[in-house]
């Protein structure tokens, strides 16, 4: 098969002290992502969609939580190695279509930075990328303002295909 997709979905507390990083763009807001890495959910949701697409398991098998070589990693090189290991494989990344949930910051105004990050970590055209956010209408962990998720669906195609 020449075509494939992905899914990946991935979510971190907000909280205090720590920078907000959303699609490899700091984004000005008084809370921060929880995690190992720096939290950038919605780079982390992407990484899981490539990686399952092409069967190559999952973030957390490539870059584990119990690994202090990842503590505090930047995940746009997380992404890249992930790129990286789909293109030694043969694959190449086709587009993809990923939504943020989150009640605040509002991310309009930061929605064509984080599609332009995305695409050159991914070495993908801009119009490849797209980047959406809804509110959770305050259900939930979301939409009470305690953290942030992300989901994305990739296509990947075999290199040449």
């Amino acid at each position: 098969m020449n075509i494939r997709t992905g899914y990946g979905y991935d979510s971190h507390r907000l909280v205090e002290g720590r920078p907000f990083l959303l699609g490899g763009v700091l984004i000005p807001f008084q809370k921060g992502g929880m995690g190992h890495s720096d939290a950038d959910v919605l780079l982390h949701a992407i990484a899981d969609a490539l990686l399952g697409a092409v069967a190559l398991g999952d973030i957390g098998l490539h870059f584990p939580d119990t690994d202090p070589a990842w503590k505090d990693a930047d995940s746009r090189m997380l992404l890249a190695h992930v790129v990286k290991l789909l293109r030694e494989k043969g694959w190449t990344v086709g587009n993809m279509d990923c939504t943020v949930v989150l009640e605040q910051p509002k991310l309009r105004p930061h929605v064509e930075a984080m599609r332009q990050a995305i695409a050159g970590i991914l070495g993908t055209p801009v119009d490849a990328v797209s980047v959406k956010a809804s509110t959770n209408e305050r259900m939930g962990f979301t939409g009470r303002g305690e953290g942030v998720a992300a989901h994305a669906v990739v296509l990947v195609h075999r290199t040449g295909a």
